[in-house]
């Protein structure tokens, strides 16, 4: 009798440790969810005003906090896919007729690179943009602008690399006339050729999609499953010549947010193709950044994980919301242990963003949502600024857990 009431009484104590920790959890999320709304919000409001100092025909691309000057492109910038999307992404959470119309706008001064092969940006270009916009919209001259814009991204597939070549030959990217370098952002342009085979029919899309990151997946990464930034090739046999970085701390560093196009770019691959080995690559990479002594306990990573300087390097907040975002998905294909986790920390790592020491006050910041982004810290360019891809992919992940 003894020992069943101590058994008993075991039980109780840890039904109640398992409800407590439910309660917490519970908290948390709430706590999250509200902080979404809260900077939802500031972020309809936020972009309003962005157009509103946004000259006509001009992309936004980052805030010059020294000099109170907002920074503009054209539309060949390889950013310029971001805006749109970030307006389609908020009208698509606050029905806002003003984000609405700004972004019809933007698009019809974007639609001409529809026909620019001479980058490999397209996806980043056209598919955050024209791509939302479909989904949302769906239109004939949506699907055409899409389909010419998979076409320009094709014609600069090599077949001997069987790859897309990134940028063209150039002194400043270490490629000869016989060279071609590839990124790793470039896995983040695949998303639209998948597309373009969904809606053609015509699989060439698909194959080069699936070449390229099995070259990728093949060339770029170590065994850690960290990736170097730039590869190499050789367009005439395809031999890898070089691997190096562009943006990196070091050739043999972790640049961040290449890990986290990288991640992003395998979470796709499992998504559209359904073939594991893009998951395991997906959460491999997960893992090297999650599990990564220099991964600060507040998730948010330095520029490079091998950055000069840590603990006071500079954090990027850009690569932040991307693994954000790729997690988030990440956590729908994973087994229940690895998915919990990833969950997890994807809320963790977006919590930490939507804090007053990343997230702007309403016309501040230059119209930007997210500060504290690194673009090209060896070039020294837009070195903590904000970054119209870290908006783009915050709201992406705000959305992502409202919606998964």
């Amino acid at each position: 009798m003894k020992k069943q009431l101590v058994s008993l009484f075991t039980l109780l104590i840890l039904a109640s440790c398992s409800q407590k920790e439910k309660q917490k959890e519970q908290a948390a999320d709430d706590s999250l969810d509200k902080k979404i709304e809260t900077t939802l919000q500031t972020a309809a409001s936020q972009y309003k005003y962005l157009g509103s100092i946004t000259p006509q025909g001009r992309f936004p691309k980052t805030y010059h906090a020294d000099k109170d000057s907002l920074e503009t492109s054209d539309s060949g910038w390889w950013c310029s896919g971001f805006y749109p999307g970030t307006l389609l992404y908020l009208n698509e959470d606050h029905k806002d007729a003003d984000l609405k119309k700004k972004a019809e706008t933007v698009l019809q001064d974007l639609k001409k690179e529809q026909f620019n092969k001479s980058t490999h940006d397209l996806g980043f270009m056209m598919y955050c943009s024209f791509g939302n916009a479909q989904r949302l919209s769906p239109s004939k001259e949506y699907e055409e602008i899409l389909m010419n814009s998979a076409k320009s991204l094709s014609s600069r597939y090599n077949e001997k690399a069987k790859c897309i070549k990134s940028w063209d030959s150039a002194p400043w990217n270490h490629a000869s006339a016989n060279e071609m370098p590839v990124i790793i952002d470039n896995m983040m342009n695949l998303e639209l050729l998948f597309w373009a085979t969904k809606h053609s029919g015509d699989s060439t899309y698909y194959k080069i999609a699936v070449n390229h990151a099995n070259t990728t997946m093949k060339n770029h990464f170590r065994k850690d499953f960290s990736s170097y930034h730039e590869v190499v090739y050789d367009i005439n046999t395809g031999a890898v010549t070089k691997q190096i970085t562009n943006q990196g701390a070091a050739d043999d560093s972790a640049w961040a947010r290449g890990q986290a196009w990288g991640l992003y770019g395998y979470v796709v691959m499992y998504r559209e193709t359904k073939d594991a080995q893009y998951l395991k690559q997906a959460e491999n990479i997960a893992n090297f950044i999650l599990n990564n002594p220099n991964l600060p306990k507040d998730m948010i990573p330095y520029w490079d994980f091998n950055a000069p300087g840590i603990p006071n390097a500079l954090r990027d907040s850009s690569a932040a919301a991307i693994i954000s975002s790729a997690l988030f998905e990440l956590s729908k294909y994973s087994d229940k242990t690895l998915a919990d986790k990833f969950r997890t920390d994807a809320e963790t790592i977006l919590g930490n963003l939507l804090t007053p020491e990343y997230i702007a006050k309403l016309k501040a910041n230059g119209g930007f949502i997210l500060m504290h982004g690194v673009g090209n810290m060896p070039n020294k360019t837009e070195i903590d600024t904000p970054l119209s891809y870290g908006d783009y992919y915050l709201v992406e992940a705000m959305l992502r857990h409202k919606n998964y």
